[in-house]
């Protein structure tokens, strides 16, 4: 009795288009001399000021996500200003979030769908966020995003100059090893459970050689072994038990730091769980931050601020025509008058760690 023939792969699949090569898009999209040598600049900045004898602090401000290119950019331009008033004691480098991960379902940022209808055209995502990267880096401004999926990089990673790993991913080694073979320096948060081990471990395996899957600039499945990324650090963004930016909190993850051979570098993340998740509540995370930041020997090198032209966060998926412009369609944020303010008032208390 012959049995009839069934379909056993690709059962899931609805669709498969295949997108442009890396080396076609960064050839369409190319990165001059002069900004490659922009973006070197600032990537040593960093690693200075996270691992060298750099006194300024590393923030990293803007944006929760890049929905609207042309408000994302109005930012960036209001941003390189506070930069240039700010810089002897504050290295600001803009957020240019394209990927979000999601707890259950929801926008998955710019490079997904960048026309915000679900219509999801990756290869017009890509080059969206290639460009706008583009655009931030002509104004002189540092850029900093979350690498989410692990082909990503090949796209956009000579445009970036720091980049992290977020909550949801610290503990896969895909991501660990994806952050081993990346050119910039790249915090690994602790876990969404307040966990901070799984992050001191990710960064011991991101410094390492390691050899796995994933593309070659010409699109074709690769082999990559990678020599390890030396420039990785912690970052504190609180967890299922509250925030972790209290001296206490700080001093127990130096002793994990040190412990585990690693130099004790930490950015405090002012969001997500070390403000209860009230955007509202960043500029006090930040203020006793700072005041801690502001001694000479605290191993605090870096804060993270979400923040937008408006505050708040405007419920989506909605008619892109319906939507406020330059506030948030996904994280709250605090608004561009309110991010001045808490910029200035950190640049001051931060005197004595200059002293």
């Amino acid at each position: 009795m012959n049995l009839p023939i069934r379909q056993v792969s690709d059962v899931n699949i609805l669709d498969s288009a295949v997108l442009p090569a890396p080396e076609y898009l960064c050839r369409e999209l190319p990165r001059m001399d002069e900004m490659a040598g922009f973006i070197a600049s600032a990537r040593d900045a960093i690693h200075g000021i996270l691992f060298g004898n750099d006194q300024r602090l590393l923030a990293i401000v803007g944006p929760c996500s890049i929905h609207d290119p042309e408000a994302g950019m109005e930012y960036a331009r209001r941003l390189v200003k506070l930069k240039a008033e700010l810089q002897d004691r504050l290295y600001i480098v803009m957020r240019v979030y394209f990927e979000k991960p999601r707890t259950t379902v929801g926008w998955k940022g710019l490079i997904m769908d960048p026309d915000l209808d679900g219509s999801c055209n990756l290869p017009k995502g890509l080059k969206t966020a290639r460009q706008f990267l583009l655009s931030v880096l002509n104004l002189n401004l540092a850029t900093a995003t979350e690498l989410l999926d692990p082909i990503t990089p090949q796209y956009i990673s000579d445009l970036i100059c720091w980049s992290a790993i977020g909550a949801r991913t610290t503990e896969s080694q895909t991501h660990r090893q994806m952050a081993s073979g990346l050119s910039m320096p790249l915090g690994f948060k602790n876990a969404t459970s307040g966990d901070i081990l799984v992050a001191v471990n990710a960064i011991q395996a991101a410094s390492q050689s390691q050899t796995f899957l994933g593309i070659s600039h010409q699109g074709l499945a690769s082999a990559l072994t990678t020599r390890g990324n030396p420039n990785c650090h912690l970052i504190l963004r609180g967890g299922a038990d509250g925030p972790n930016y209290a001296p206490d909190a700080i001093g127990a993850s130096v002793k994990m730091l040190t412990e585990n051979g690693l130099l004790p570098s930490i950015m405090v993340d002012c969001s997500h769980a070390n403000s209860g998740k009230d955007p509202a509540r960043q500029p006090e995370v930040l203020q006793e931050v700072i005041r801690q930041a502001a001694r000479p020997d605290s191993p605090i090198m870096g804060i993270m601020l979400e923040s937008n032209l408006v505050d708040g966060s405007q419920k989506f998926p909605r008619p892109a025509e319906e939507l406020v412009y330059g506030q948030s369609i996904t994280d709250g944020c605090i608004g561009w008058e309110k991010t001045e303010s808490v910029l200035r008032e950190a640049y001051a208390a931060l005197a004595p760690r200059f002293s």
